[in-house]
């Protein structure tokens, strides 16, 4: 929405200097977007005099002038507007002007090989209007070297809000001025709409047989002449970037622009009978009045005369009866149409047009017939004519509610604490109409502010027009140093447990909960409360027992697209009941094809059960769990492969499952193998005991050499290694900081049943350098250590 300064002034009294009232818009919730100095950017423009205009010596089309601009000497232009003769006087600009339609800084040239020193302007090259035939004449008292900015009364400052669709009292230049007025910025300016009485019967009369319209009103003006309009006229339309037409339809601009109600004119000689508004059936057309046809659905708003479709109501008039200069008697037209409605005939049509814009959002219900009134003086003041009597179809709709408002409220919900008699002088000066009520204040908001509905809005026009920077700032209260997190434990460990899976190189997947039963039986045994009673399709028919029931799946889609080797993970719910508790928080995966693709430096490797335990530990590391004191175990369920599989646990608490998949689960999901997967249950992670939490302790570097010894045992061959890892790393704390397998050996040379598995062993000294009979010791203290454990001896 854009005005000029002077505009504004026209309905608000006021001497506030121009950053106060955008200051004030903005803070009342019209936000000033920019603000367009007219008078600066034309500040190097003067009125100049051209003395003599002779031929230009090396060109029939150009003048060589001689100006005076005031400066005391004459200046040499060279000039090709036909108009350039002695004697006019025009608009000048000497080098270093800014022209404003483009923004090129004039410079000196040189013009078929006579200097030019300057320019005149027409009204194009300084965005007055598209003319550009010739240069601007001016009238001969005009004053020679002035400002022409300033003697044209261009140095008008024009303002543009952003306006939300809620206010559409402000998509007029007299709401803005009323919030600046109940702001204390001045004081809002009285109206006439006094009646234009009507000297003859209404000739033109209107049916309605539509429900988008509520009220219709036509007067016939008579003996109109539609010339230009005045110059003050047209200086408000082109501030905002409208272009003059003429004075009846400048007319309807300005209303629209300045009362927020669009107004359309007829040329009554045009039309063929009487008005009737209705329904558009499929089909009908009109030629608007932007020299475009539309063909319109059903069900719209059309203005019909006996002739057919004229207009369409609320949007655009048409061609076919629109005014020109030779229009004598006019049928003057002021509606209110349904909002719906008219933003169904827009988009309908695609068409965006400022009457549009205002009745979507809607104008004043009750301002029809002071509309009329407006319009008419303001038609026979700069057109002439007679006006007949006002034929009004349909009524002004019910608008009137009443609306309580406790006083506290406002200091309740706002933060600040206004006076009653405050906050009635406020809605009054919105013209809320106010009324004490057993403590309360009963409000009647204005027919034009439809966006009031209730208590709260009422509490908000109080504190927009009082001022937001006026509620103090405040914070909130804090019982605690620390706030409480506002993620669970839980929470937390989802998002770390996707973050260490996506850094292993997964793809998170989404799949449904829901599985086919066949498939959920894959996974155990199904618990029939788990059946949907109501499912999509029998696919989806069973809540599914465990994720891998459909992340498998989808690694064989993968597989059948062209991508086998795939790693897939999601975290998400896994359902053993029901109930509340019945729902378990599982991060789970799969990997399927190869861990390590065909390359040029070394040999392929399918994935393994070594792959998914890997995974699984990342993921109980990033939640926290201890995975130093993890105990592994064979009892994986039978979905997984019986002998390359485990289970992680602490004590009895199962943490994660992981192995390959069992083939018959392959087989049945039509899946090629292999396939490995894993199943971390973070909700069983147990919640940190220190008080650090999970935080790693700081990073303590010895300057002293590690030792490496490295021990292979020979053991029973259904002794897990871990209890040989175990155990060593038991048998010096202080020292041995690593121990880990390096081979497991079942052959020539090693009895049947044993197997023999080789550790390496870290020791790291703190605070001196080991001597060798010292490392011996340690090296005892493992030998012994895993012997008791495990009933391993030292291979030799």
């Amino acid at each position: 929405m854009k005005f000029s300064l002077s505009w504004l002034k026209a309905h608000l009294d006021t001497d506030a200097s121009l950053d106060t009232i955008t200051d004030k818009l903005t803070a009342l919730g019209l936000e000033v977007e920019g603000v367009e100095d007219r008078g600066r950017e034309l500040a190097a423009f003067r009125i100049a005099h051209v003395v003599s205009a002779e031929k230009h010596p090396n060109a029939d089309k150009l003048k060589l002038c001689m100006v005076d601009a005031g400066t005391g000497e004459l200046v040499q232009v060279v000039c090709g507007a036909p108009n350039a003769r002695a004697g006019i006087k025009g608009v000048f600009a000497l080098p270093g002007a800014v022209i404003p339609v483009d923004g090129s800084v004039l410079k000196v040239g040189a013009i078929r090989g006579v200097e030019s020193r300057g320019m005149l302007c027409s009204e194009r090259e300084l965005k007055l209007s598209d003319e550009h035939n010739g240069i601007i004449e001016l009238p001969e008292d005009a004053p020679v070297g002035a400002s022409f900015a300033e003697w044209r009364g261009l140095n008008d400052p024009v303002i543009e809000i952003a306006l939300t669709p809620d206010r559409a009292d402000c998509a007029g230049v007299r709401g803005i001025a009323r919030d600046l007025a109940a702001a204390g910025l001045g004081t809002l300016k009285p109206q006439d709409t006094s009646p234009v009485p009507g000297s003859f019967p209404a000739p033109v009369t209107v049916r309605l047989e539509t429900p988008g319209c509520y009220q219709f009103a036509a007067r016939v003006i008579r003996g109109v002449k539609n010339g230009p309009s005045p110059r003050w006229l047209q200086d408000r339309l082109l501030a905002v970037g409208l272009r003059p037409i003429s004075a009846l339809v400048d007319i309807t601009n300005l209303f629209s622009l300045d009362q927020a109600r669009p107004l359309h004119v007829f040329d009554a000689a045009k039309l063929r009978g009487d008005l009737l508004l209705k329904p558009t059936a499929e089909g009908d057309s009109f030629l608007a009045l932007n020299g475009k046809e539309y063909a319109c659905p059903a069900g719209l708003v059309g203005i019909y005369d006996d002739s057919g479709m004229v207009s369409l109501a609320g949007v655009m008039g048409g061609e076919t009866t629109g005014v020109t200069e030779a229009t004598t008697d006019v049928v003057l037209e002021v509606a209110l149409f349904d909002p719906v409605m008219i933003a169904k005939a827009g988009r309908a049509l695609a068409i965006d047009s400022d009457a549009r814009y205002r009745f979507e959002r809607g104008v004043d219900p009750a301002g029809v017939v002071a509309a009329v009134e407006q319009a008419t003086r303001l038609i026979l003041d700069l057109c002439g004519g007679e006006a007949g009597e006002t034929f009004i179809a349909g009524a002004e709709p019910e608008w009137r509610r009443t609306l309580p408002l406790r006083p506290s409220r406002v200091a309740h919900l706002g933060g600040v604490d206004v006076p009653e008699a405050e906050q009635v002088r406020i809605l009054e000066a919105l013209g809320v109409e106010v009324r004490q009520d057993d403590g309360r204040l009963a409000c009647v908001p204005p027919s034009w502010r439809a966006d009031i509905h209730g208590e709260a809005d009422l509490v908000e026009e109080v504190l927009r027009v009082h001022g937001f920077d006026q509620i103090p700032a405040t914070p909130l209260p804090r019982d605690v140093t620390t706030p409480k997190p506002a993620l669970s434990g839980t929470q937390r460990r989802v998002s770390l447990a996707k973050r260490a899976l996506a850094a292993r190189g997964l793809l998170e997947a989404v799949t449904w909960s829901f599985v086919p039963h066949e498939v959920a039986g894959l996974f155990g045994q199904v618990n029939p409360d788990l059946k949907l009673l109501n499912p999509i399709s029998t696919d989806l028919a069973v809540m599914r027992p465990s994720i891998l029931a459909t992340l498998i799946g989808a690694a064989g889609r993968n597989a059948a697209r062209g991508f086998p080797d795939v790693g897939l993970f999601e975290v998400g719910p896994a359902f053993r009941d029901p109930t509340d508790k019945g729902q378990d928080t599982v991060a789970a995966g799969v990997r399927a094809g190869a861990a390590v693709s065909r390359n040029w430096a070394g040999p392929t490797r399918a994935v393994d059960v070594f792959d998914a335990k890997a995974d699984a530990v990342a993921v109980l590391e990033a939640a926290g769990a201890p995975t130093a004191n993890l105990q592994v175990t064979r009892d994986a369920p039978d979905w997984y492969h019986p002998g390359r599989s485990g289970v992680l646990r602490l004590g009895p608490t199962v943490l994660a499952r992981f192995g390959e998949v069992h083939p018959s689960i392959l087989e049945a999901l039509d899946v090629a193998g292999p396939v490995v997967a894993f199943e971390v249950f973070l909700e069983a992670v147990p919640a940190p005991k220190k008080k650090g939490g999970t935080a790693k302790p700081l990073l303590v570097l010895s300057p002293f050499q590690p030792v490496d010894r490295d021990f292979a045992f020979l053991v029973d061959a259904g002794i897990e290694a871990d209890k040989l890892v175990k155990a060593a790393k038991g048998a010096d704390k202080a020292l041995i900081s690593d121990v880990f397998v390096f081979d497991v050996y079942q052959g020539s040379g090693v009895e049947p049943g044993k197997k023999s598995v080789a550790l390496s062993v870290t020791l790291q000294p703190v605070d001196k350098t080991l001597t060798d009979a010292e490392i011996e010791a340690v090296a005892g203290k493992v030998v012994a250590a895993v012997a008791k454990a495990t009933g391993a001896s030292l291979r030799t």
